[in-house]
């Protein structure tokens, strides 16, 4: 079955179609599955140095994690409950010999080989945050004061084809996440959009501070993002890129303990430690960068390539 890419403004793909003849975005044939240039990637790279500079100045520890994530782990995250209209999963061959021959020449001919796919024990990762919990949490009681991940720039994949250039099926989140005493988190969480917001400035960036909601599935799912915008549990830094409302290019998420029951994280006192996590997207705030200084970076205003070392 072919899924179609959903709709999209006529500046939207104005714009893509003005990244494509710039060589700054490959077209692959998949909506919302792009290459990146050389100047694409020096830009999202100094952003992430940006990002990644302000979370070490303030002493982040860094962890690395590859972009799939066990099933089991995933299915307790709640994930594939709230947004089955964004897992991805990855299946692999379970058939015989013979049925090699077969899904190969149905492949040869992009006719129909699922019947000889079988989901495995990964799937791919929704959000760069999920592997530090019940990693953290293997640990043991946190000290006092928590702790402080740095993510970097982790691929993640959502089920969500567009032809808006901002919506990408897969992209690099910058995510910083922070397990402590609740106080600690919620100033955190603070701390952090406001520093998002000066380091936006220095962009020559206008982004906006708004109160949002996950796009949970379903009825069930607009109760749960109904509760999460009243507790004012996710915050996004919005930006104008294309289309009729800004774009989400980071956000500032208190799970208050949810996560810490799931997988036991528990502080030296014996009470549960509460989360909190910061997301930001590589890809769109290269994008805004694009959208907002013009596709040629040698132009840009000196304060912002000086910020970004580009000059």
């Amino acid at each position: 079955m072919t899924v179609q890419a959903s709709s999209s403004s006529s500046d939207q793909t104005e714009l893509l179609a003005e990244l494509f003849a710039a060589g700054m975005l490959i077209e692959t044939g998949v909506p919302g599955v792009y290459g990146h240039s050389d100047t694409f990637e020096l830009i999202r790279e100094r952003v992430a140095a940006a990002v990644g500079a302000l979370a070490s100045a303030r002493g982040a520890a860094r962890l690395t994690f590859p972009p799939v994530i066990p099933r089991r782990t995933l299915e307790s995250t709640g994930y594939v409950g709230n947004f089955p209209h964004l897992v991805g999963s990855i299946f692999g061959f379970h058939g015989a010999e013979g049925d090699a021959v077969t899904q190969r020449e149905r492949a040869a001919t992009h006719e129909d080989w699922s019947e000889f796919q079988g989901q495995t024990d990964m799937m791919l990762l929704p959000a760069a945050c999920y592997p530090v919990y019940p990693a953290v949490a293997k640990r043991g009681p946190l000290k006092s004061g928590g702790t402080f991940i740095d993510m970097g720039g982790t691929w993640v994949f959502r089920h969500e084809p567009s032809l808006d250039p901002a919506r990408r099926q897969i992209f690099r989140q910058h995510e910083l996440v922070r397990i402590a005493e609740p106080e600690g988190v919620i100033a955190w969480r603070r701390e952090w959009s406001e520093l998002a917001l000066q380091l936006f400035r220095e962009l020559g960036l206008r982004g906006e501070l708004e109160n949002a909601s996950d796009p949970f599935f379903g009825r069930h799912g607009r109760l749960l993002a109904a509760n999460q915008s009243a507790d004012e549990l996710k915050w996004e830094l919005v930006v104008q890129i294309a289309g009729p409302k800004p774009t989400a290019c980071a956000s500032f998420n208190y799970h208050v303990d949810r996560f810490a029951e799931t997988w036991g994280l528990e502080l030296s006192d014996g009470t549960r430690a509460h989360t909190a996590c910061v997301g930001f997207g590589q890809e769109r705030i290269t994008l805004a960068l694009l959208a907002t200084h013009g596709l040629d970076p040698q132009r840009w205003p000196a304060a912002v390539r000086t910020r970004l070392g580009l000059s």
